[in-house]
């Protein structure tokens, strides 16, 4: 194995610290390179996740299991079954409190490469190092700032009701590189999909304005259920950006929801909206925005489902 170290101070407590990292779902807008995370089981102090990740170009998933202490301020993990090149990953978070009140940070990693390949082994320190120090970074900003945060973070959720198949409403979220040709504000749209139902796609946008915004988000689908994604290139306005396409069966036909969270950028807020505007304008603002986009793609996909099943009681 081979072990490595990332060490960092937070002027926070160390509870404030190990609350953030405790909750394994909040990640992805917290930590940059994570994508998705889903709880699979909780017993406790014990928990199995799996998670969507970024490393260096790449989307990884991984499935690992969590021993959480709270009183002795430490979080273990172990990846049950790693991704090549990884051949096993194991570490903790250790916080000690200082005496000025603030917190020592320490992530520890061990690690192997498949058949201890050096070219391997290489990958893996420096996407492990990169992303560690991104962790660290949003930890610290995040824990120094945690009074602020249920100002920045706004979350909210638009929903129609589709007289039509679950799989074609589910289709028409899914297949996003037809979303030019079906979608008045989408302009352009770079889609891949190398490994089943996790999507890479850019995305030019047109505002009501008229301006053009480019997005580049990571997608993950589950079939006929919903699609999550996180924004890894967001507009300056925000910190993160992430969200859920969710098809349910209901009674009359088919519940289409399009959930946004959405962290503020306080400092970008007055040359984005003017002097004198506040996070309040900048939540509404990107409230607006996102819901009005939603809400077109939801009434497409509405229409777009409805006349198939038109079509198929002709």
């Amino acid at each position: 194995m081979n072990d490595v170290q990332h060490t960092i101070g937070v002027a926070a407590a160390p509870e404030t610290v190990y609350d953030l990292l405790a909750d394994a779902t909040a990640w992805p807008v917290n930590f940059h390179p994570t994508v998705h995370v889903e709880q699979l089981e909780q017993d406790g102090a014990h928990e199995r996740i799996r998670i969507w990740a970024v490393a260096g170009d790449r989307v990884k998933a991984w499935t690992s299991r969590r021993d959480r202490d709270p009183q002795g301020l430490r979080i273990a993990f172990e990846q049950e079954v790693s991704q090549p090149p990884i051949a096993a990953m194991s570490g903790a978070w250790l916080l000690r409190g200082l005496p000025d009140g603030g917190t020592e940070v320490v992530l520890e990693h061990s690690y192997r490469a498949v058949e201890d390949d050096p070219d391997r082994l290489a990958w893996i320190a420096e996407v492990t190092d990169r992303n560690s120090r991104a962790e660290l970074a949003n930890l610290k900003a995040l824990a120094e700032h945690a009074a602020d945060r249920s100002e920045l973070l706004l979350t909210f959720e638009d929903t129609v009701v589709v007289d039509g198949g679950i799989a074609d409403v589910y289709d028409f979220l899914y297949q996003a590189q037809h979303w030019p040709d079906r979608l008045p504000h989408v302009a352009r749209m770079d889609l891949t999909e190398d490994e089943p139902g996790v999507q890479i796609m850019e995305m030019d946008t047109i505002t009501a304005d008229g301006a053009m915004h480019t997005t580049k988000s990571v997608r993950v689908c589950f079939a006929d259920e919903r699609i999550v994604y996180k924004q890894i290139v967001v507009p300056p306005l925000m910190t993160a950006h992430t969200g859920e396409w969710r098809v349910t069966e209901v009674r009359g036909g088919v519940a289409v929801a399009s959930r946004h969270t959405v962290a503020i950028r306080p400092e970008a807020v007055p040359g984005i909206l003017g002097e004198g505007a506040t996070v309040a304008d900048a939540r509404e603002f990107a409230r607006t925005a996102l819901s009005g986009n939603s809400r077109i793609t939801l009434e497409h996909a509405k229409a777009y489902a409805e006349q198939i099943t038109a079509g198929s009681q002709v």
